[in-house]
């Protein structure tokens, strides 16, 4: 081999390693490449994904709380139109005894209420107060009742009878006003007594 020979061979080498090397060079290159697009699209992902939970957490967290704001809205509506219907309710309520009041009836229902009250007294003092309204009915509930000390309340209360026992501090309150006001605290609307069939049709719930 002559000298040209040796360095077209040392040449065609450097070159083939040179090719070689470069080859080499360029598919770590290009594998770096793909897996630091791959690294990318994998955080893109990831980041994409937060993102999205985070929006839907947002919106629950939104969504709740609107549901919140509405049902607080609807709970003081309700409460508020229960309130409204049980004021309706008690005024129907006193006409009728008001009405009651000015029948034979309610002389009777008197006569029964002093009964009790001197079953309760026994021979003990017994002093009853009427409502000044019933002053009417003073004379004769006297004569029913000789040995009961009766007089007129100084404030009204709407009917029926405070009776008191002096030796023990006892008050026997059987007044109308009475009654409405224990009614009064101790009435609440049920709303789960009633519920509608598929018909539409309202029945009363099973207990």
């Amino acid at each position: 081999m002559n000298t040209e020979e040796k360095l077209k061979h040392f040449l065609d080498t450097c070159m083939e390693d040179a090719r070689a090397r470069s080859s080499r060079m360029m598919q770590e290159y290009t594998t770096a490449q793909e897996k630091a697009f791959d690294e990318h699209q994998k955080e893109a992902r990831r980041r994409s994904q937060l993102q999205v939970r985070q929006e839907t957490d947002k919106i629950e967290r939104d969504i709740n709380k609107q549901l919140s704001i509405e049902q607080l809205n609807l709970k003081r509506s309700l409460g508020q139109k229960q309130e409204e219907l049980k004021e309706k309710l008690f005024t129907v309520l006193e006409e009728k005894l008001d009405a009651f009041r000015k029948t034979p009836e309610y002389e009777t229902f008197l006569s029964h209420q002093f009964q009790d009250a001197l079953k309760l007294a026994g021979d003990e003092e017994l002093r009853i107060y009427l409502d000044p309204s019933d002053k009417d009915k003073l004379d004769q509930l006297a004569k029913s009742f000789p040995a009961v000390h009766i007089q007129l309340s100084d404030e009204p209360f709407m009917g029926g009878i405070r009776g008191v026992l002096p030796s023990r501090k006892i008050l026997i309150d059987n007044s109308f006003q009475a009654r409405l006001a224990q009614a009064r605290e101790d009435f609440h609307f049920d709303l789960s007594l009633t519920e509608k069939d598929p018909q539409g049709q309202q029945k009363r719930r099973e207990s």
